[in-house]
C-alpha cells in the first residue's frame, strides 16, 4: 500500500470519527472550541489511524453492536479500485457455482457491482440483497445484432429480475453502416426500458445506469468516436469498450479517445484484457471511471491472471 493508498484510508476514516465524536459529545465537532493543550475525540482517533496505517495497518474492525455511533459499512473503507470494478462472469459454460463464488468475492472485496449473463440476474439479486454490490447484466450481447424491440425487452426483464445496471452492445453493423439515426434510437430504447422498469420495481423507483459497449476493436477511431457521442445523446450513463468476445479489448488510447468524446460528466468503462493491476491504473488515468475484469480478486492482490476476460 503506497503513501497515497494510506492517505485516503485514513481521511475516510477520520471524517467518520469526526461524525461519530460529534454525536457522541452532543454537538458537530466543527462546533466544539478546542481546549488548549488537549486533543479532540477526532485528533486522538486520526493519530491512531495513521499510527496504524504506517505499522501497516489496511484493515479495521468497527463494533457492529453500535452502527449509530459510526453509521458505516465496511465498503466504506474497501479501496478505491475496488469500487471501480464490475466483478465479470459472462462466459456462456459459467454455472450456478461460480456466480455464487463470484458474489460472494464480490461482497469480501467489495466490488462495484458484479457482471453476468441475464438468466443469473435473479441468483445474484437474492445473493447481493442488502448488499452495497451493484447487478450488473448485458442487452444484446455479445454481437449486439438483436432488434431494438428484443433489446428493450430483454432491458425490462433484467431490471424486473433484480439488475440496476444494464451493458447494453451497440448495433455495429449499424454503425459501420453509417445508420446513426438508428444506432441512437436503438440505445435510447434500452435507456427508456430501462429506466422505465427501475420505477416499477419499487415505490420510489430504482437508479438503473446504462453502458453501452461499443465494440472499439471493430470501429475505427472516427467511428468510436460517433459511437460515444450517440450514446451521450441517447441519455446513456456510460459508455465501455468492449464484449470480451471480439478480437481485441480495452487500450488506453481508445479510452482517452472516449473520454474526450464524452466530457468529464460521463462514465467511461474499460473491459476486455485488463487483467492486472498496473493495467487497471492505466486505464483510470487515461480516463476510465469503471473497470471491468474477471481477474478482480488478482487485479486487488497485485497479481497477475490467466484470465482471457
Amino acid at each position: 500500500m503506497n503513501e497515497q493508498e494510506q492517505q485516503q484510508i485514513v481521511e475516510r476514516l477520520r471524517k467518520r470519527f469526526e461524525k461519530a465524536a460529534g454525536s457522541m459529545m452532543g454537538a458537530p465537532v466543527s462546533a466544539r472550541a478546542p481546549v488548549e493543550g488537549h486533543h479532540s475525540p477526532a485528533e486522538e482517533h486520526q493519530g491512531a489511524l495513521h499510527s496504524f496505517v504506517n505499522a501497516g495497518a489496511s484493515r479495521f474492525g468497527v463494533r457492529a453492536d453500535q452502527p449509530e455511533w459510526y453509521s458505516f459499512s465496511a465498503c466504506d473503507l474497501a479501496p478505491p479500485l475496488a469500487r471501480m470494478i464490475d466483478h465479470t462472469a459472462l462466459k456462456p459454460d459459467t454455472t450456478q457455482e461460480q456466480v455464487r463464488a463470484l458474489c460472494e468475492e464480490a461482497r469480501t472485496y467489495c466490488f462495484a457491482s458484479v457482471c453476468v449473463n441475464p438468466c443469473n440476474v435473479r441468483l445474484a439479486a437474492d445473493l447481493l440483497a442488502g448488499s452495497p454490490v451493484a447487478v450488473c447484466t448485458v442487452v444484446g450481447f455479445p454481437f449486439g445484432a438483436s432488434t431494438t424491440e428484443i433489446k428493450a425487452a430483454e432491458a425490462d426483464c433484467a431490471v424486473r429480475d433484480g439488475a440496476t445496471e444494464v451493458d447494453m452492445v451497440m448495433n455495429v453493423g449499424f454503425m459501420k453502416s453509417g445508420l446513426y439515426d438508428q444506432v441512437e434510437a436503438d440505445i435510447r430504447a434500452v435507456v427508456e426500458a430501462a429506466r422505465q422498469a427501475g420505477r416499477h420495481r419499487s415505490r420510489f423507483g430504482t437508479a438503473v445506469i446504462v453502458k453501452v459497449i461499443l465494440e472499439t476493436a471493430l470501429l475505427t477511431d472516427e467511428e468510436k468516436v460517433i459511437a460515444s457521442v450517440l450514446s451521450r445523446n441517447a441519455g446513456a450513463d456510460f459508455v465501455k469498450t468492449s464484449t470480451g468476445f471480439a478480437k481485441g479489448g480495452a487500450t488506453a488510447s481508445d479510452i482517452a479517445l472516449m473520454r474526450r468524446a464524452v466530457g468529464p460528466d460521463m462514465g467511461v468503462k474499460a473491459s476486455g484484457g485488463v487483467r492486472t493491476k498496473e493495467d487497471a491504473e492505466t486505464m483510470i488515468a487515461h480516463g476510465a471511471t469503471r473497470i471491468g475484469a474477471s481477474a478482480s480478486v488478482a487485479i486487488l492482490k497485485g497479481a497477475k491472471s490467466a484470465s482471457d476476460y
